[in-house]
């Protein structure tokens, strides 16, 4: 008689426990993805230290580096060694006086993709021209994607061709949004980088520097320069009867007229043939110092390096100096404790802890925050 009359109100609370469940599960679900959550905003610093006579030093730990982003310290909560792999973005700029030299080019990139570790991933970017209905225009050619396989690399090399412009900019945005534009792999992260062998004068792109600039940061690349002095040569073709003459392209001059701000009473020219050989030659000047600028920009903010050479005869020892390079960069990674996403830049500066007097660090200077 008990269990008769307690069975019709067992039945309804199990009803009602069922009707309520999916609440319950939402609620659980609800709890369970503040609890597994995971930050995506953390920032990588790669980081070089060598001693007080310049030789890189590879035995180091976390607890040898102290974060600071904008005065505040970090705690660093990952940290990667210098045996770890690289992914490596290789650009060569075969335009201008390159393109009498692209055997050249090609010995002193497969030096460098030979030099380096077993388990870095190579790919391979140059210049071609393609047929429009305007004509021929320079144009950005991914000769390999990522790969390790050093026999298909350098058989890509050998696709290697020639420009008659340099789409700088483009190319390195192609980097950014093709080579990686996928997330990186836990191995590689904050371990991918650009390496170019250019003078980065960009002629004939489509984008702006900034734009480059905030695709590769974005990407959190490393950019490291094998950089070509070109001037001489382009200024030698420079000069004389203007049809003749090798000459700047219409964004290159903008881009000269672009430095004088405010001055709005200066006469510009709109074409190349109405420059005179003296403005001609101010015009160069100013691109080479904004080429520079811009490399040193990116290298410094991403921790990367500018290696300097006589020519491309002198670009295989640079190459096996950027390929020594990668195989002593630490990673370290934290969790900004200034959480607003403001898109503001944040400088970065990493110190040393622990170690010889005279030993320097070499890293990342900043990022700009993500926006909301």
């Amino acid at each position: 008689m008990r269990m008769a009359k307690l069975f019709p109100a067992f039945s309804c609370l199990c009803i009602v426990m069922l009707i309520m469940m999916p609440a319950f599960a939402q609620d659980n679900k609800s709890g369970n993805d503040e609890v597994i959550s995971v930050r995506t905003d953390l920032v990588d610093v790669p980081v070089a230290v060598t001693d007080a006579k310049g030789t890189p030093i590879k035995d180091l730990k976390a607890a040898n580096f102290v974060v600071f982003e904008d005065g505040v310290k970090q705690t660093v909560t990952e940290f990667t060694s210098s045996n770890a792999p690289f992914e490596v973005a290789l650009l060569l700029d075969t335009s201008g006086s390159a393109r009498n030299d692209l055997a050249m080019i090609r010995i002193a990139a497969s030096s460098f993709i030979n030099s380096l570790r077993p388990g870095d991933r190579v790919a391979i970017v140059g210049f071609d021209m393609a047929r429009t209905d305007a004509g021929s225009t320079p144009t950005i050619d991914v000769l390999s994607p990522l790969t390790s396989d050093r026999r298909a690399l350098n058989t890509a090399l050998s696709n290697l061709k020639t420009s008659a412009g340099t789409p700088y900019y483009d190319g390195m945005i192609e980097i950014a949004d093709t080579v990686f534009g996928g997330p990186a792999n836990a191995e590689f992260r904050g371990r991918r980088a650009v390496v170019a062998l250019t003078d980065a004068v960009d002629s004939t792109s489509n984008s702006e520097f900034a734009e480059a600039r905030e695709k590769l940061e974005a990407k959190g690349l490393i950019a490291y320069f094998v950089r070509l002095d070109t001037r001489d040569y382009f200024e030698e073709n420079l000069l004389g009867d203007c049809e003749a003459a090798m000459r700047f392209s219409t964004a290159q001059i903008r881009r000269y007229y672009r430095t004088f701000k405010g001055n709005s009473t200066m006469e510009k020219a709109s074409a190349f043939c109405q420059l005179g050989d003296f403005e001609r030659l101010a015009v160069s000047k100013k691109l080479y110092q904004i080429a520079d600028a811009e490399m040193d920009d990116l290298a410094k903010r991403s921790g990367g390096r500018i290696f300097q050479t006589s020519g491309l005869a002198d670009a295989k020892r640079a190459f096996q100096e950027v390929a020594a390079e990668i195989g002593t960069k630490f990673t370290l990674g934290y969790y900004p404790t200034n959480e607003t996403r403001d898109g503001k830049y944040r400088k970065i500066r990493v110190e040393l802890k622990g170690l010889p007097a005279g030993s320097k660090v070499r890293a990342r200077e900043g990022y700009t925050a993500s926006k909301n």
